[in-house]
């Protein structure tokens, strides 16, 4: 089924196909109006460098043939073929805009749509009606952007211009003879003709045969690739640290050899000081226990790092040389941070929640344990038939494991820098993307936020409200400012903010200024107002 999106919505063209020869179709109409809708083959800085990357009705095809204009069909007003694997490295963006050719505005079309095409499957579609515009006359549909790997974003944005503020806009030049030409036969002739033999074989998209995925065009619709494969490898480098937090021991008077004296059987131990007699049994075998292996200890009461067990043999390494000092010094900077709390950042990409503690279970991205300690269960946390339409239709959708049992678990997902925010009966608004996990016990619902045209950015967001502690990941370390009457935003850059805040989108800079090469770039921001004591919580890095 097509994932229908919304403007602002953004998602991996992995996660919705594998393919990578795609169908992009166009639909949109009005009555008494013609449109030109193109594909603008934009640069890294977003500008059409090379002219034969602006796909239209007079240049139907680029020079490798990656990007094509098919015509109308199979019920779309314009239709392109996109082969992802052949486009040149120098192209980092695909545009696809529509305008209208003669009098008119884009508030007068009715209902209409871009979607995306795979093996004669239809994977994704981005609606939108003549209500979401007043008098422009030219609007950008979506985007195909290369950012680490190709993404698809629903822009939805208009321009009071035509094709003309469009090429502007993108630093193109118009040449006086492209405004001659206005006859509205000339759009659909071209496609028959410039292509012989490749519109017919992808113009049907029910048939595909499955022995040809990647030749064919949109590649069919194979299963989706199994993501999620928990990283089991963390724990022979995290285990032996964990249990050295009773070394304060090591310092007593009286024990110069770390290796030699046991846990809870120091002579001349002070009454005061606690001597847990736990760790004792489970090391009581005569054969030496092997390095790092604490599986047969039960969680909390390990054998210190670098001890040896009661009845091994005086000498025998284990785990940490009598004479490793240099080693044990090297390592107790990486050990594991126990702080008696739920919540333990253990640096600034891991975190480590206790089970044991708090009673309620933990929701987690899919996939963002790296270890656990002690017995804890993952099972899939569903958010029903309700839950995914929500989140198919907003881009708010989460991909969640219920963590219970009693340990320990550390989470962490692709060295983000991760964030505890507490909550006390207060409420927070964060995306989806950059939520880790957060306490069960917490209340989330999709918000909208009100306002049109935010290119790449999103109309809805995540609200957390209740007692307890969502965990939020940034790229690189992130700035919180408070909200007053002049504080603005890149909505690409937003990871969060108060629930009280009034958030308005704002456009400081107007098309018109940006129709030469030079622009800021910067062109649509969101403006935060509300109370003393609101924030915004904003990354280095934009999405």
């Amino acid at each position: 089924m097509a994932r229908e999106f919304q403007r602002g919505h953004k998602a991996k063209l992995s996660d919705l196909t594998p393919g990578t020869d795609l169908y992009v179709g166009v639909q949109i109409a009005a009555p008494g109006l013609t449109f030109d809708i193109s594909c603008f083959g934009l640069d890294a800085n977003e500008q059409l460098s090379d002219d034969r990357y602006f796909i239209f009705f007079n240049q139907p095809k680029s020079p490798e043939e990656s990007i094509q204009l098919l015509g109308a069909q199979s019920g779309d007003t314009e239709s392109f073929r996109v082969t992802l694997d052949r486009i040149p490295a120098a192209i980092q963006k695909l545009s696809f805009t529509a305008t209208i050719d003669g009098p008119g505005q884009m508030s007068q079309i009715g209902p209409g749509y871009i979607r995306i095409v795979a093996g004669g499957e239809e994977v994704v579609r981005y609606a939108f009606t003549g209500s979401e515009f007043t008098t422009e006359r030219a609007v950008m549909l979506g985007d195909f952007y290369l950012k680490d790997v190709w993404r698809f974003a629903a822009v939805g944005q208009g321009f009071d211009g035509g094709l003309e503020a469009l090429l502007k806009n993108f630093g193109g030049e118009v040449a006086e003879e492209e405004e001659a030409p206005a006859a509205p036969q000339a759009a659909p002739g071209f496609a028959p003709p410039t292509q012989a033999t490749a519109p017919p074989a992808f113009a049907a998209p029910p048939a595909s045969p499955a022995p040809q995925p990647a030749p064919s065009f949109g590649a069919p619709p194979a299963p989706a690739p199994a993501p999620q494969q928990p990283m089991h490898a963390a724990p022979t480098i995290a285990a032996p640290l964990a249990p050295q937090a009773p070394s304060p021991l090591y310092g007593q008077p009286g024990h110069q050899p770390p290796p030699q004296p046991q846990f809870g059987q120091i002579p001349g131990q002070h009454p005061g000081q606690p001597a847990p007699p736990a760790p004792t049994p489970p090391y009581g075998q005569p054969a030496p226990a092997p390095y790092g292996q604490t599986a047969p200890a039960p969680y909390g009461q390990p054998t210190p790092f670098g001890q040896q067990p009661p009845g091994a043999p005086q000498g025998v390494p284990q785990g940490l040389p009598a004479a490793g000092a240099g080693l044990q010094a090297a390592l107790h900077l990486y050990k594991e941070t126990a702080t008696g709390q739920r919540w333990t950042p253990q640096n600034q990409q891991l975190m480590r929640v206790d089970l044991t503690m708090g009673g309620a279970g933990v929701l987690a991205r899919q996939g963002s344990m790296v270890m656990y300690q002690g017995k804890v269960d993952f099972g899939y946390k569903g958010a029903g038939f309700v839950g995914r339409v929500v989140g198919n239709a907003t881009g708010q959708e989460m991909q969640l494991m219920r963590c219970t049992g009693r340990g320990q678990v550390f989470l962490a997902e692709e060295g983000s820098y991760l964030h505890p925010m507490e909550l006390q009966g207060d409420a927070i608004c964060v995306s989806a993307e950059s939520v880790l996990a957060f306490d069960e016990s917490l209340q989330y619902e999709v918000r909208r936020v009100e306002g049109h045209g935010i290119p790449g950015g999103a109309l809805f967001t995540m609200q957390f409200q209740g007692t307890g502690t969502v965990v939020i990941k940034t790229h690189g370390t992130p700035v919180v400012l408070p909200v007053t009457p002049t504080t603005f935003a890149d909505c690409n850059a937003v990871v969060a903010w108060s629930a009280a805040s009034q958030v308005i989108v704002s456009s400081q800079v107007r098309l018109r200024r940006n129709a030469y090469p030079g622009h800021s770039g910067e062109t649509v921001n969101l403006q935060f107002r509300g109370a003393p004591g609101n924030f915004i919580v904003v990354q280095p890095y934009e999405v």
